[in-house]
């Protein structure tokens, strides 16, 4: 890693940032603990097949100097649309269940509530995001990932050994293919490690980056940058599953379905195999875990709204910083709504959020695929023979994805 590399790390691992929480901390953990190392391959396959359409987004923004929002239309009203509909449909439903499963364990090592634990996140993080600007979520990012990967590192060491009977060689594996295993594959491998509209997030993030921070070797760069940051969040995604399989499976112990119990009985566990000393270690590592997640989504979501209001609203550059400010409020009180009044619609919601971005994913991939194949077009970027195999292959993984979860909520 030379010195120009350092200088231009800050999208990718705002990206890792977004994607390591519910996701991770839950259903990767969630899957060792329950299925063993059986689904390791599936959590492969997930962010394999995912990393095609990201790259394409990052090279499309660092070659053309444009958001992918710009690029979608281009191809016409209908992308752009499609994903004005996903964006707006997610917005406050995410930000509201990460603030949760965060508050949650703020409240479980603490003597707070989860309601005012939820109140105050969202308060220290809107007064972060809005005074601090892009630079301070920036460096603020590259703190808590590195923290949250040498402590999570560390938790899969300690873990190593605790119990032979995870071995592969005499394991045995509950069934995947059932209503609910089936329903658990979907959700785990739809959302690994990120879903792919967030390569919109990774685009604005990298132009605001380019504001605050020029980036030298712009086009390397900005694409080194993504590298990192979707290989470390695919990495954590493994540790977090290596945890799971290692310290929960086989257990003989029955997991909640709720996220926000679901860490507290992982903390517990933990402290039961190594000591109390290692609930509060475990404890901070899920808590920076959900922290970072939080902070991601709630920058991003206002952050996208405002270039679409300000894209379909013509309206003037200077207001950027105070459209972001209303949409940054809407969503922290949105997503307060949400908490304090339907708690006990949030499973509903999430469930919907879930299915949109499942049934959507194969089309943004082949819009991203169709913005880089333009590229290629216009002599721009070389699209090799081997990256249009990939991208073929990983559009016929989500499609077969989507056509699992119309098949399980349907039939």
């Amino acid at each position: 890693m030379n010195h120009k590399n350092i200088k231009n790390i800050g999208p990718g691992i705002l990206l890792a940032g977004a994607a390591i929480g519910v996701s991770h901390l839950v259903q990767s953990t969630r899957a060792g603990a329950e299925f063993g190392y059986i689904l390791l391959p599936a959590l492969l396959i997930a962010c394999l097949s995912k990393y095609p359409f990201m790259l394409f987004a990052a090279q499309y923004t660092a070659i053309e100097q444009k958001d992918i929002l710009q690029g979608y239309s281009e191809l016409g009203k209908w992308p752009l649309r499609l994903f004005y509909f996903i964006h707006f449909g997610s917005m406050l439903i995410i930000t509201a269940a990460v603030s949760l499963v965060t508050a949650g364990i703020v409240a479980f090592v603490s003597n707070l509530s989860v309601d005012l634990s939820a109140a105050i996140i969202l308060v220290l993080i809107f007064l972060l995001l809005f005074f601090g600007n892009y630079s301070s979520l920036d460096s603020f990012m590259k703190i808590i990932i590195s923290i949250l990967t040498l402590m999570t590192l560390i938790a899969v060491v300690m873990a190593i050994g605790v119990d032979q009977k995870t071995s592969l060689s005499n394991i045995e594996h509950p069934e995947i293919f059932t209503a609910s295993g089936l329903g658990f594959l979907i959700a785990f491998m739809g959302w690994m490690p990120i879903p792919i509209e967030a390569s919109v997030w990774h685009s604005l993030w990298t132009k605001e980056k380019i504001k605050s921070t020029p980036i030298q070797d712009r086009k390397s760069g900005i694409i080194w940058d993504f590298k990192l940051g979707y290989v470390a969040a695919s990495i954590i995604a493994v540790l977090f599953f290596l945890l799971g399989a290692l310290v929960l499976f086989e257990t003989g112990k029955k997991f909640s379905d709720s996220s926000l119990i679901f860490v507290q009985e992982f903390v517990a566990l933990y402290a039961s195999i190594f000591g109390q000393w290692s609930e509060y270690f475990v404890s901070i590592a899920a808590l920076i875990t959900m922290l970072s997640t939080t902070l991601a989504v709630t920058d991003a979501y206002p952050r996208v709204s405002t270039k679409i209001l300000m894209r379909e609203f013509s309206l003037d550059f200077k207001k950027e910083k105070w459209i972001y400010f209303w949409s940054l409020l809407f969503v922290v009180l949105g997503a307060l709504f949400i908490i304090y009044i339907l708690p006990d619609s949030l499973g509903v919601l999430v469930d919907f959020a879930a299915g949109l971005s499942f049934t959507t994913s194969p089309l943004l991939a082949y819009f991203n695929y169709r913005l880089i194949k333009k590229l290629h077009q216009h002599k721009k970027y070389h699209l090799s023979k081997s990256e249009v195999l990939l991208s073929f292959i990983s559009i016929l993984i989500l499609i077969g994805l989507t056509l699992m979860y119309f098949y399980n909520v349907f039939l």
